[in-house]
């Protein structure tokens, strides 16, 4: 089979609406979408990332880096509403390759999408772990460090021993919310919009009570200036700091795409999905950018470079909030879950797609016969998101999944130009507007983002993608199906 073999339109859709014991089963509306999107996209990125990055990278600019991110997740998103409603199918990103980039294209972004939500449940985990040790702690019950910190940090290109066993909490994070997925997506859907529900409910009370609270002398200067690391020479601060914060918080906003993979199990997916996906975004862009500004009102920033930064700014502010603490404390450990839930929820359709297509092996499209879910590939993804979980900091997490989901996002603002010249008639409930401008944008502004990123990050992709562009080639070239 040619490399560039392309999965025709109308295949794709007839797969859509299949409804037989091998098919997902169509069971969420738009309100359920966009909670998936919300819960996806409101996690470590808002309860840990946000602190982190201010205190390394940006200060309280960091509400500028969110801006900037989200500016350039709008691009993509516009791009990847009009792909969803052109193809309303499981398999995000990749599905929309394979239909206009051909095969090999397909593969390189899926492999991708891999390292976007394997890295990113991982990181969440991480972000869990952080969370839930606290609240146990604050109940007087103690777990040794070496099961709950990771065994490995990074040092520029290698990797540390910590002295560490195993991050045991986000393993089992992992294990509980895969456990969940396997009942089948209109319990689990229902389960995680309430959740959803309920982290956002706290995070606008902390915003509020953050903004009333906000000490004003925290925000200046808005921007601090540069400063240069005397021992490593890394530079920080500055509008440089804030483009690299920018790059690194990317990750933050990974979860409206998850939308695009619940395609399939969507009702009028052609209108339910692309609303939800742009709805998704908009909503959580304003929650990120109105928490930025009431962490870094509450405390000084450079305090913030810790597992928990929306508690230590919360407990900075003093006893006025000591009623605060313990609410924010088990609504993000409540809340990430919801977060890890529609990572591996994503991950898993993705997989089943790809098998059925045959560039995985055919365990992955097992679906239950009871309960429509694709059980062996839920089961495989949380066995590696729990691997790298339990093994590695968020740190290395997070800017993988940063950079894997920038070339995503690059790719698929490539494909709406592609079909926009090739295909210019097909039908498309959604438009992206002025496309000849916003694709074209989407890339350059993607491209620049991930310039952004450490240097370590992108030998780690330069690994990952070599490691992918192998098994394509020596397993899943010869076995594609044939259209």
């Amino acid at each position: 089979m040619s490399l560039f073999a392309k999965k025709p339109i109308s295949v794709l859709l007839a797969q859509a609406n299949e409804d037989n014991e091998s098919s997902l089963r169509r069971g969420l509306g738009p309100v359920t979408l966009t909670a998936l999107g919300i819960g996806a996209i409101v996690g470590a990125g808002i309860f840990v990332v946000t602190g982190q990055a201010a205190a390394q990278h940006a200060g309280p600019a960091i509400a500028l880096s969110f801006l900037v991110a989200g500016v350039v997740c709008a691009l993509a998103a516009l791009c990847y509403a009009e792909l969803a409603s052109m193809i309303p199918v499981s398999g995000s990103a990749y599905t929309y390759a394979y239909a206009t980039m051909g095969q090999v294209f397909a593969w390189i972004i899926a492999w991708d999408l891999m390292a976007e939500y394997l890295f990113a449940a991982a990181a969440v985990s991480v972000g869990w772990s952080g969370y839930f040790v606290g609240l146990l702690e604050s109940m007087g019950i103690h777990i040794p460090t070496i099961l709950t910190q990771a065994p490995y940090i990074a040092e520029g290109h290698a990797l540390v021993a910590t002295g560490a066993l195993i991050n045991l909490p986000a393993v089992c994070i992992i294990t509980i919310v895969a456990l969940v997925l396997l009942l089948g997506v209109g319990q689990s859907g229902a389960l995680n919009t309430a959740i959803v529900v309920l982290k956002v409910s706290v995070v606008v009370l902390v915003i509020i009570c953050g903004l009333l609270y906000a000490n004003p002398d925290n925000w200046t200067p808005f921007i601090p200036p540069i400063e240069t690391d005397a021992a490593t020479q890394v530079t920080r601060y500055g509008l440089p700091g804030v483009f690299a914060a920018a790059s690194i918080i990317f990750f933050a906003y990974l979860g409206f795409d998850t939308v695009s993979t619940a395609a399939q199990e969507a009702r009028d997916a052609q209108r339910t999905v692309p609303m939800a996906i742009l709805g998704s975004l908009a909503i959580c862009t304003v929650l990120y950018i109105a928490m930025c500004f009431a962490i870094t009102g509450m405390a000084p920033y450079r305090i913030l470079n810790v597992p928990a930064p929306i508690y230590t700014a919360v407990d900075n502010v003093g006893p006025q909030l000591a009623w605060l603490k313990p609410v924010v404390t088990i609504t993000a450990t409540v809340g990430l879950a919801s977060t890890l839930f529609a990572l591996l929820y994503g991950q898993s359709r993705i997989f089943y797609v790809m098998a059925r297509d045959g560039l995985l092996p055919p365990v992955f499209a097992r679906v239950h016969p009871k309960n429509r879910t694709p059980w062996a590939g839920t089961i495989i993804t949380a066995l590696v998101a729990g691997t790298f979980g339990g093994l590695f900091p968020i740190g290395i997490l997070a800017e993988m999944v940063s950079i894997g989901t920038l070339l995503a996002f690059a790719m698929i603002c490539g494909a709406v130009i592609y079909l926009r010249v090739t295909q210019p008639d097909t039908p498309r409930a959604f438009k992206t507007p002025l496309w000849r401008v916003t694709a074209p944008l989407g890339i350059l502004s993607c491209l620049y983002l991930i310039y952004e990123l450490p240097q370590a990050t992108f030998v780690r992709l330069l690994v990952w993608m070599a490691l992918g562009l192998l098994v394509y080639f020596a397993y899943a070239r010869r076995r594609a199906a044939s259209f």
